[in-house]
């Protein structure tokens, strides 16, 4: 059987029973890394007087995923495993979706135990009313898809929660200051942390803050949404417009994702 066992984001306390339960009976460790479960494992152990007795421990991530899961077994799933991202909850931002979609194909019993997680914890802390999000995970660090998702955050119709690293905080509270400086954003730094820490204010009075604050340690973005006047425009809203099929097609394209040749066939087809 496999369980994704979540840990804590910074405050080792956030740690549950069933949690600990899971990783005394686990047979195999699955893990972000290595190094990082070992040293929780060492500190739970300290703290409250416990044995692991597991000693297998295995790398699994974004790198490696594919290779592990192409020498997996279906009676590798007789011992009890249990994967671990480096803090938080596997699959959200993190590895661990893949062996859960092996478990589903191959019908083998899988459990998740809920715990610590930084998206919920900086959506409760922000304050804001709305009852959706959207979460995002990290931008990427530079170009085109950094551009184009960024621009998906702030036409979000719901909240935009992303995560940022010290190193590209400035440079995104910038770019969310100059689409619109007068979004409200919040944000959370080292969250459950000795250092926590968090701010709520326009984009533009956040941005000049941030200029002169300490931004070291992870971040947690939360993003006000946009603003949006009248009814969102709908496939059958471009389709029946009186326009050549080859714009048509791009303008379809852009919004379902689909290649334009694609639809320009079947535009074509309907003539």
């Amino acid at each position: 059987m496999l369980t994704l066992v979540p840990t804590p984001i910074g405050n080792l306390d956030d740690i549950s029973k069933r949690a600990i339960t899971a990783l005394l009976e686990a047979e195999l460790i699955y893990c972000e890394d290595t190094r990082v479960t070992k040293k929780l494992l060492q500190l739970l152990s300290e703290r409250e007087n416990l044995d692991f007795n597991c000693k297998d421990f295995k790398s699994f991530h974004s790198h490696n995923e594919k290779q592990i899961l192409k020498n997996l077994s279906i009676e590798d799933f007789n011992k009890n495993i249990v994967y671990v991202s480096d803090a938080g909850m596997p699959c959200v931002s993190d590895p661990g979706a893949s062996l859960v979609q092996y478990c589903i194909e191959n019908s083998l019993d899988y459990d998740v135990i809920p715990g610590a997680n930084a998206v919920l914890t900086a959506f409760a802390m922000s304050g804001f009313l709305n009852t959706e999000f959207t979460f995002f995970g990290f931008l990427a660090h530079k170009g085109k898809e950094r551009r184009e998702k960024l621009t998906k955050v702030m036409q979000s119709n719901t909240l935009s929660i992303l995560y940022e690293s010290p190193h590209r905080l400035l440079k995104t509270l910038e770019e969310i200051k100059d689409i619109d400086e007068n979004r409200t954003i919040f944000l959370a730094k080292e969250l459950t942390k000795l250092h926590q820490k968090s701010f709520k204010d326009s984009a533009i009075n956040i941005y000049e803050t941030f200029l002169s604050e300490n931004i070291r340690g992870e971040w947690v973005i939360v993003i006000e949404p946009t603003q949006t006047l009248g009814e969102n425009l709908e496939f059958a809203d471009i389709e029946s417009l009186d326009i050549a099929p080859k714009i048509k097609a791009k303008l379809l394209a852009k919004m379902t994702g689909k290649s334009v040749k694609e639809i320009y066939q079947q535009l074509l087809d309907k003539i």
